[in-house]
């Protein structure tokens, strides 16, 4: 039903951490000549996942993942939103995004396994969560990722981000510690544990972050901090000054971000009949 004359659109699902079952979009141009490369794309925190024939009509495979709790991927876990950056915040083991982050791997792992996928040109996106996730895949993936793009990521040093603002989604945490102040050296754990800050180091592909300097959601210190603590020698920081949380994608970001992948991945844009 979602299909077109150019491209094809799947749902597919793949078994992730703890039994649970998560679905995604795969989409994938009708008419191809050899295999394509992938594009894997990971959504925000209250966004739900896209359905990405923009990204096929440019001629990457693309695989859209919907982690645990997004919907078609919230039967058996769904802690809402707000409520799935503090579920089980004071237990490291047992912590909400563990789950959630293996999730958004076993996509990038399923991605490549599709026989159509050439396994040497794919490259992850995302914004805000996703580009938290996108970083997260970057760095546990780094021998097989060829490119990444994070916006206005995420997740990144995030106590320090819930005493630079008062904005959602940070300000669970706040609301959390006021009614559990004597879990705070367990939440601190459990978040460091989880703070994307802490895997950057392992990334080598090709990447670009984008960041709003008047981003009351992910501050902008954060952002930079991060950009620093990333391996790669092949990296490179987009600030917008006038731009909040949507990281300059409304001011011609975008295009930039399109040709990054075009110039590493080598697609075959799709060609209308």
């Amino acid at each position: 039903m979602r299909s077109t004359p150019e491209v094809e659109v799947f749902e597919a699902r793949y078994d992730s951490y703890g039994g649970l079952e998560i679905a995604g979009w795969y989409c994938r141009p009708r008419v191809h000549k050899g295999k394509l490369p992938g594009m894997l794309f990971v959504p925000g925190y209250v966004s739900e996942p896209k359905l990405p024939t923009d990204l096929a009509m440019m001629g990457y495979a693309t695989f859209s993942a919907a982690p645990r709790g997004k919907l078609r991927s919230n039967s058996d876990f769904n802690p809402g939103y707000p409520g799935l950056l503090t579920h089980n915040m004071d237990n490291h083991e047992t912590y909400g995004y563990r789950g959630f982050y293996v999730d958004a791997v076993r996509a990038f792992d399923f991605l490549v396994g599709l026989p159509e996928v050439d396994p040497a040109r794919i490259g992850v996106q995302g914004g805000s969560q996703g580009g938290a996730l996108t970083l997260l895949v970057a760095s546990l993936r780094p021998d097989r990722v060829k490119a990444a793009s994070a916006g206005a990521p995420y997740l990144c040093s995030m106590l320090d981000a819930a005493s630079l603002t008062r904005s959602y989604p940070y300000e669970e945490i706040n609301d959390y510690l006021r009614l559990h102040p004597d879990r705070k050296d367990k939440v601190r754990i459990a978040l460091d544990y989880h703070d994307i800050h802490n895997f950057v180091g392992r990334i080598t592909c090709p990447i670009i972050v984008n960041i709003g300097l008047r981003d009351d959601v992910c501050p902008p210190e954060t952002g930079y901090a991060l950009f620093s603590a990333i391996g790669s020698k092949d990296k490179r920081l987009y600030p917008y000054e006038n731009c909040g949380h949507d990281a300059g994608s409304g001011i011609g970001h975008n295009p930039i971000m399109n040709r990054f992948f075009a110039e590493r991945l080598q697609p075959e844009p799709v060609r209308r009949p």
